[in-house]
C-alpha cells in the first residue's frame, strides 16, 4: 500500500506529524514549533531512525511556516521602499517554505519506506555520504525487482556503495530511479577526505595542503546535470539537502521559519537560505546553524564538507600571510564592500593594524571577488551608465541630501526589483556568512590558542561569523579580541553566541555619518538598523560600542580615520 505524512496543528504552536510507510510501519512526533527536537509520541522500528525524525519535523515546520508566515510586520512599515522589501521577503520566505516542505516530505517518506524491514545478515561497512562517520550499513529488504538500497545504522539515512571501482565508501541513495552513477562523498569531491576531514592544519598559512583532495572527481557529469539548478543566494549547499542527515537536521532547526525574534536568536538561527528573511534579518550571523545542525562542531568531517561546499562556490577565497611577525596574537584582516583596496595587499589595513598589532602574524582573508564587484556595480545598473559605480560611492561619501537621496531613491528600489537571487546585496551577504564558516572551520584546526579578527563593512560580518561558528568547538583556539568597522549586520539581537567566543572585548566601531548603512543597508533589510551606523544592541562587558562619527565621515573612512582600543 502508499505511504502518507501528514502534519496538523494540535494547538496554538504544537504540532504533530504521522508517517505511515509503504509496509505499515508507523511513526508520531509532536512538539512545539520551537523545538529543535520533537517528541516520538508513538513509534516503533522507525522512531529509532534520526534521518527520518528530523525530516518529519523539517516537513511540518516548514509546512506550518508556508502557511502561516505574517505581513502585519511588513504592512506596519511607514517606509515606502522598506514596506516594499518586507513584503517581497515575506513573499519568498512563503514560497521557499513551500518548496522545501515538498522536499522535505518526499524524503521522509522515502526514508520510512526503506527503514521499516532492514536484513541482519546483508551488511556493508564504509564511511556514509550523509553523516560522514565509518558505519554499518543493512540492506533493505525491498519487493523484487527494485533497485538495493541500504540503511545507514548511525544517521539513518538511506545509502548504497559507491561505484568508483575499489571504492569501499557509501553514496547517498537518492530517492526513485538511480539515472546517474552514485558516487561516495570523496568521489563526489564533497568533502577532502573521509579521514583527513577530522585532522588538523597546524599553522593556518597551511591550510590550502588539507584542503586538497584525496581521491579524483567522479562525478563531473551530475554536477553539470544540476548545476542549473542552484540558488546562489541560498546559504545552504544544495548538497546538504540531498544527504537526508543533515538537510533533516537543517530543516528541523527552522531555518525557514518557525523561529522569530528572540526565539530565533537564542538557538543560533540566521540569515540562511529564506527562513529569517521575512524578519529583515535577525542580527545573528548566518551559517553557524549549518555546522552545529547535526551535532557536529567545526573542525570536523561536517565542519570540512561544510567550509568544502562554500570554497567550490568562491574561486577568489584564499588566506594570505601579509607578514611573519615576531611573536604576537595572530590577526585576520577581512574587507567589504568597494574597500578591497585593488593595488594593495594590505587592503588599507596596514597602519591601523601596526599601531595596535606591531609584532603579531597578520593574515588577509580573500573572499567573494565575484559577489562584492557584482554590488558594487548596482549603482551603475540603477543609473544605467559606466560611472554609476563612482557615483554610488562620491554619493555615500558626502553626507549631503543629495548623496542621501541618490542612494535611497535610486539605488535602494534596484534591490527592490531584483529578485531575491539575483539581489546583489543578498547574494553579497550570503557570501559573507559563507565565507565566515569556512574560515571559522579553518581556524578551528590550527594549534594557535588565540586569534584577533578584525573586519570591515561586509568583512566584519565575516568575522562575527567566524567567531560564533569557532565558538561551537570546546577546547578550540580561542578569539583574544575583535574589531568589527561599520559592521554591515543587525544592531540588535541576542550577541550570547558572538561574546561566548571572545575572552576579551568585541569592539563595535560605528558612525552615524555612513550613509551606505543608513540608506542601502537599512532599505535592503526591510528597515533595519545596522550595527556599524547605530552600533551593537544589548552591550555588555564583552561587546562594547566605540562611536567614531566625530571622524569617520562615510563607509570608507574606518581604516584612514579609525584607531582600534
Amino acid at each position: 500500500m502508499p505511504g502518507s505524512l501528514h502534519a496538523h496543528v494540535l494547538e496554538g504552536t504544537r504540532l504533530k506529524v504521522d508517517v505511515v510507510s509503504d509496509q505499515g510501519a508507523t511513526l508520531s512526533l509532536v512538539g512545539e514549533l520551537t523545538d529543535m527536537e520533537p517528541t516520538v509520541d508513538s513509534g516503533g522500528v522507525l522512531e529509532s531512525n534520526p534521518a527520518l525524525r528530523s525530516n518529519m519535523w523539517a516537513y511540518a515546520k516548514t509546512w506550518h511556516t508556508a502557511r502561516t508566515t505574517s505581513n502585519a510586520r511588513a504592512l506596519s512599515l511607514a517606509d515606502p521602499a522598506e514596506q516594499r522589501v518586507a513584503l517581497k521577503l515575506v513573499e519568498e520566505t512563503k514560497r521557499i517554505a513551500q518548496k522545501q516542505s515538498d522536499a522535505y516530505a518526499k524524503t521522509a517518506q522515502w526514508i520510512a519506506d526503506v527503514a521499516d524491514d532492514v536484513s541482519l545478515l546483508e551488511v556493508e561497512h564504509g564511511w556514509c555520504s550523509s553523516c560522514f562517520f565509518l558505519t554499518e550499513h543493512r540492506k533493505s529488504n525491498r519487493p523484487a525487482g527494485q533497485l538495493p538500497v541500504y540503511v545507514c545504522q548511525g544517521c539513518g539515512s538511506p545509502t548504497l556503495p559507491c561505484v568508483a571501482v575499489g571504492c569501499d565508501n557509501m553514496a547517498v541513495r537518492v530517492r526513485g530511479a538511480i539515472r546517474v552513477p552514485q558516487f561516495c562523498a570523496e568521489h563526489r569531491r564533497d568533502i577532502p577526505g573521509f579521514e583527513k576531514a577530522q585532522g588538523t592544519i597546524g599553522e593556518l598559512h597551511d591550510y590550502e595542503e588539507f584542503l586538497q583532495y584525496d581521491k579524483p572527481d567522479l562525478d563531473k557529469a551530475s554536477k553539470l546535470a544540476v548545476s542549473g539548478v542552484l540558488a546562489v543566494g541560498l546559504a545552504i549547499p544544495v548538497a546538504f539537502l540531498a544527504a537526508p542527515a543533515i538537510g533533516g537536521a537543517i530543516g528541523s532547526l527552522g531555518m525557514f521559519g518557525g523561529f522569530s525574534g528572540a526565539a530565533a536568536t537564542s538557538h543560533g538561527l540566521a540569515l540562511l537560505g529564506g527562513g529569517s528573511l521575512a524578519a529583515g534579518g535577525l542580527g545573528m550571523a548566518g551559517g553557524t546553524a549549518v555546522v552545529t545542525a547535526v551535532g557536529a562542531a567545526v573542525g570536523g568531517a561536517l565542519g570540512a564538507s561544510v567550509a568544502n561546499a562554500y570554497l567550490r562556490e568562491d574561486k577568489s577565497f584564499r588566506i594570505e600571510l601579509l607578514r611573519p611577525g615576531k611573536g604576537g596574537v595572530p590577526v585576520l584582516v577581512a574587507n567589504g564592500f568597494l574597500t578591497d583596496g585593488k593595488g594593495d595587499k594590505w587592503g588599507s589595513w596596514k597602519p591601523i593594524v601596526n599601531e595596535r598589532y606591531p609584532d603579531s602574524p597578520v593574515y588577509r582573508v580573500w573572499w567573494g571577488a565575484k559577489e562584492l564587484r557584482d554590488f558594487g556595480v548596482l549603482g551603475a545598473n540603477a543609473l544605467g551608465k559606466a560611472g554609476g559605480v563612482a557615483a554610488a560611492k562620491a554619493a555615500a561619501a558626502v553626507g549631503t541630501k543629495a548623496g542621501a537621496r541618490f542612494l535611497g531613491n535610486v539605488v535602494g528600489p534596484a534591490m527592490i526589483t531584483a529578485d531575491l537571487a539575483k539581489n546583489p546585496w543578498h547574494v553579497a551577504k550570503s557570501r559573507a556568512d559563507k565565507t565566515g564558516v569556512i574560515l571559522g572551520d579553518l581556524l578551528a584546526r590550527t594549534d594557535a590558542e588565540s586569534y584577533v579578527l578584525i573586519g570591515h563593512s561586509l568583512g566584519a560580518r565575516v568575522m562575527v561569523v567566524a567567531a560564533e561558528s569557532l565558538g561551537t568547538k570546546p577546547g578550540g583556539p580561542r578569539i583574544e579580541s575583535a574589531h568589527l568597522l561599520g559592521a554591515a549586520i543587525g544592531a540588535k539581537s541576542n550577541w550570547d553566541a558572538l561574546t561566548a567566543a571572545v575572552d576579551e572585548v568585541v569592539y563595535g566601531y560605528h558612525s552615524t555619518n555612513d550613509n551606505v548603512l543608513k540608506f542601502v543597508y537599512r532599505t535592503a533589510q526591510a528597515g533595519e538598523a545596522a550595527a556599524g551606523l547605530l552600533g551593537f544592541t544589548p552591550v555588555s562587558s564583552k561587546l562594547q560600542n566605540v562611536d567614531v562619527s566625530d571622524r569617520v565621515k562615510s563607509h570608507f573612512e574606518y581604516q584612514d580615520n579609525a584607531r582600534l582600543l
